[in-house]
């Protein structure tokens, strides 16, 4: 077969003396680097809306093409559906068999996930939500688990769970960690400063918590009872907790991270924070407590453990990104158990058996804790102890 004017045997371009166009090639990188995964601390949405059409900073096999990280997914998609108000894009986002945990209970389905987005977004319909950090772990084959730190803020000008509208205004931290699968959050563990909310809008927190309560049970929610059977298991009989293994030599911040938690809250070494924090630590907890230095770290525990004698945390999930030189920032997923047999802040001992879920990120330098984010939903803890018997 003829070749046609500017055509070789081996499909290059040539010129009309059937030498090869060296200006007309085009060269791939024999190994291209993949840019780095966006970062969210300090970025502002715009620089994440600017990222639209770009090249994929990792593989996203499964997910729109529209994004180009997994960071840049969680952030975006969260943008959209609250302060774009785009709620149908949780048919795009969200399974249809998801599955989501609160301290006020599970939820299965997508349509739940729908219609509480919107009842959020008419209680505050000037909502916005600026994401603080996004910490991640795993791929697009097994799946990926995001921790996504956010503040909402926004006026009550619609009706809400507690009541009509105030039209004060709110900020309260949310921290939702996901598990996130060909486009679609699969399963979801959300922390809510629900009591932060409740008393900017102006309620009695105890007052409504008992109103509350007795509504819910009154309808037949058995979400936040727990008629549960047996002891809180911090210890056996008359022995001690559980014993961890020693670290290793070498600093890995998941091994870290479990030890802290497990010898200061379940072991009650509180003689041990030196050796795991900073002097000039500061933590962020749930209604919108701050924290500075080891005896403020210390008092905070210690009211937790005087209501709840019996409390035991258990860690679920625990993923981190960074290395010794820049430090590691961590989140965790826990569970807390407890009887509230001791007096403090939540009232009277009542005797009732409480279940926390919570969410806490950590920023470590140098081996030691130098920032904490702790978030669980205190408000669905006062329900639970003001739950009708």
């Amino acid at each position: 077969m003829a070749l046609k004017q500017g055509e070789s045997n081996n499909g290059d371009i040539t010129n009309n003396n059937g030498e090869k166009n060296r200006a007309l090639e085009i060269k791939e990188p024999a190994n291209p680097v993949p840019l780095p995964v966006m970062e969210t601390p300090g970025a502002d949405i715009s620089k994440f809306m600017a990222l639209q059409g770009t090249p994929r900073r990792q593989s996203m096999e499964g997910f729109d093409p529209d994004y180009v990280d997994i960071v840049d997914y969680i952030v975006r998609v969260t943008h959209r559906i609250w302060e774009e108000k785009g709620i149908g894009l949780i048919y795009d986002t969200y399974a249809h068999n998801v599955v989501v945990h609160t301290t006020e209970g599970t939820s299965y389905g997508r349509e739940k996930v729908v219609a509480d987005t919107a009842i959020g977004q008419a209680a505050f319909s000037d909502l916005y939500s600026p994401a603080q950090d996004v910490i991640w772990t795993g791929n697009d084959k097994d799946g990926f688990h995001t921790s996504h730190r956010a503040i909402y803020m926004g006026t009550n000008n619609g009706y809400t769970a507690y009541g009509p509208p105030t039209h004060r205004r709110v900020a309260r931290w949310v921290i939702a960690h996901c598990f996130v699968k060909e486009n679609r959050i699969v399963e979801e563990w959300l922390t809510r400063d629900e009591l932060a909310t409740v008393r900017q809008l102006g309620y009695d927190e105890i007052e409504l918590a008992r109103r509350m309560a007795a509504r819910e049970a009154a309808r037949g929610h058995k979400n936040l009872a727990r008629n549960t059977l047996g002891d809180v298991d911090r210890v056996l009989g008359q022995t001690t907790p559980p014993p961890l293994p020693p670290l290793g030599p070498d600093f890995e911040p998941e091994s870290f991270v479990r030890r802290v938690l497990h010898e200061v809250w379940n072991w009650r070494l509180l003689n041990n924070l030196q050796e795991y924090y900073w002097p000039n630590y500061e933590g962020y907890a749930s209604t919108n407590r701050e924290l500075y230095g080891l005896g403020d770290l210390a008092g905070y525990i210690l009211s937790l453990i005087a209501a709840f004698p019996d409390l035991v945390m258990k860690v679920d999930w625990v993923g981190y990104l960074g290395d010794a030189r820049k430090g590691y920032r961590v989140a965790v997923r826990w569970v807390i158990q407890g009887t509230h047999l001791g007096p403090g802040h939540y009232g009277d001992p009542s005797g009732k058996r409480i279940k926390l879920l919570g969410n806490t990120h950590y920023f470590i330098k140098d081996g030691k804790i130098l920032k904490e984010w702790t978030l669980f939903d205190e408000f669905a803890l006062l329900k639970q102890i003001y739950w009708p018997d």
